[in-house]
């Protein structure tokens, strides 16, 4: 007799064909792109954590929201980080989040968060391009473009 186990089934299912995807041309489109799909009504109440999946034309197959947390901060899970990128078989990513606040410095946490997924990211292959932290009047930091990418 044979033990019981679950099956496993991952699939991946394009709903807008890749002519219609958004091409990121740098901080500044990934920034208007995140922001126009944020929502307005709540992102002065609290923080999200959400990426752009990206293919090899920097060109947005989906956005994913990781996490929502409170005011000030909220938790990355890098297992479902990881588990999204292989699922959507995406080359790159880019990471945004909002600062309910206003401002646009990022803290030491969003720092060591993003070399973290930098890491993890590469042995897959997968190329973090940015992070961006976007402020609720629309403004937005980038770490590609300070260096810190």
């Amino acid at each position: 007799m044979r033990e019981q186990v679950n099956e496993i089934k991952i699939s991946y299912k394009d709903r807008v064909t890749s002519d219609k995807w958004v091409k990121i041309k740098g901080s500044q489109s990934a920034a208007a792109f995140i922001y126009d799909y944020w929502d307005k009504s709540t992102i002065e109440v609290h923080e999200s954590f959400k990426v752009l999946l990206l293919n090899n034309a920097n060109k947005v197959k989906g956005v994913f929201e990781l996490s929502k947390g409170g005011i000030t901060g909220t938790l990355v899970d890098l297992r479902v980080l990881l588990a999204v990128i292989v699922k959507s078989l995406s080359v790159a990513i880019i990471l945004t989040h909002n600062h309910p606040s206003g401002t646009l410095k990022p803290s030491s946490t969003d720092k060591t968060i993003t070399n973290k997924i930098k890491t993890a990211t590469a042995l897959f292959d997968v190329r973090v391009i940015d992070h961006i932290i976007i402020t609720p009047n629309g403004d937005y930091f980038s770490f590609a473009d300070n260096g810190l990418v």
